[in-house]
């Protein structure tokens, strides 16, 4: 399947715990000021990637802890990140991801909550600039949760 992708980072040691490929989607109707993605934001931005080919990337890095969906915003492509999720499962890796929406929010659209549970972690809320710290650990501001999904589903 095909998605739009604002970026990949292979080895990420700051979008979860452990060494995590990150996966940027491009799209995002949030646009925090101070995001630090601004790039992310435009839906026609970014390039078209295949699923199967982001996969092959997943197995290609056998240090790999876990991916993260970070954006954009992740659930505006619902279809193609419950792929990389489910191919991630798979394989023993666990599962982030990072939403400008709140959970609550995203409970209430069934194509987001199948996304949900697909996923180990949620970090919720939009980014407030306001509210910004440098000390929180996986998070921007601290009206973000990070929230363990298999409490709450």
């Amino acid at each position: 399947m095909k998605m739009r992708i604002a970026g990949i980072v292979n080895d990420s040691i700051v979008d979860g715990p452990g060494i995590r490929m990150t996966i940027f989607v491009q799209g995002c109707p949030h646009h925090c000021p101070g995001c630090h993605n601004p790039q992310s934001h435009d839906f026609a931005g970014g390039q078209e990637m295949d699923t199967a080919d982001i996969i092959e990337r997943m197995d290609s890095n056998p240090l790999l802890d876990g991916i993260t969906l970070s954006g954009g915003e992740p659930f505006e492509q619902c279809e193609g990140c419950m792929i990389l999720a489910k191919a991630a499962r798979e394989r023993g890796l666990n599962v982030w991801a990072y939403s400008g929406y709140t959970l609550e929010r995203l409970m209430e659209i069934p194509e987001k909550k199948q996304l949900l549970k697909e996923c180990d972690v949620l970090v919720d809320g939009p980014f407030i600039l306001a509210e910004r710290s440098l000390n929180l650990r996986f998070r921007g501001s601290k009206n973000q949760r990070i929230i363990e999904l298999k409490t709450v589903l």
